[in-house]
């Protein structure tokens, strides 16, 4: 019996041993990916005196966003694209674009669409909030635009 003893003692040692390096294994995963607020934060805070002289979208240059009952088309201008999302999905989004589509800083321009009915125009609405406390918890400048 007590050769069972002695022979499971280094079984033990070695379990242990494997359980503590794969658990320490697992805590370094490396560093944490930066929240998508996080990385909105370190572009500028809004300048006006860069944007408050455009009159025409045509001429904006940081990111601009269309409400619809739909959900939110985020145009780059920069690449021109549409990007259709949901509301919860803007501010994500926004943090991929590059540093570069901000030259007016953290500022983004809206605007929502007209409604084609009372329904779409209650979606429109519910969206134009969520979008809106959406961008004012990051901390990112609205500049409301005409409906279009």
């Amino acid at each position: 019996m007590t050769e069972k003893v002695k022979g499971s003692r280094p079984r033990l040692a070695i379990c242990l041993f494997l359980a503590l390096a794969l658990s320490s294994c697992s805590q370094r995963s490396g560093p944490k990916k930066p929240s998508p607020e996080a990385i909105l934060q370190a572009i500028p805070a809004a300048d006006p005196a860069k944007y408050e002289h455009v009159q025409d979208t045509k001429n904006w240059r940081n990111p601009y966003l269309i409400i619809s009952a739909d959900g939110v088309a985020l145009y780059d201008t920069a690449d021109s694209a549409e990007i259709i999302l949901k509301p919860e999905e803007v501010i994500g989004a926004l943090s991929q674009l590059p540093r570069s589509n901000w030259p007016y800083g953290r500022v983004v321009a809206v605007a929502e669409v007209t409604a084609s009915s009372d329904q779409d125009g209650v979606a429109i609405r519910r969206n134009k909030g969520l979008v809106g406390g959406l961008l004012e918890e990051s901390q990112v400048a609205i500049r409301w635009v005409p409906q279009t």
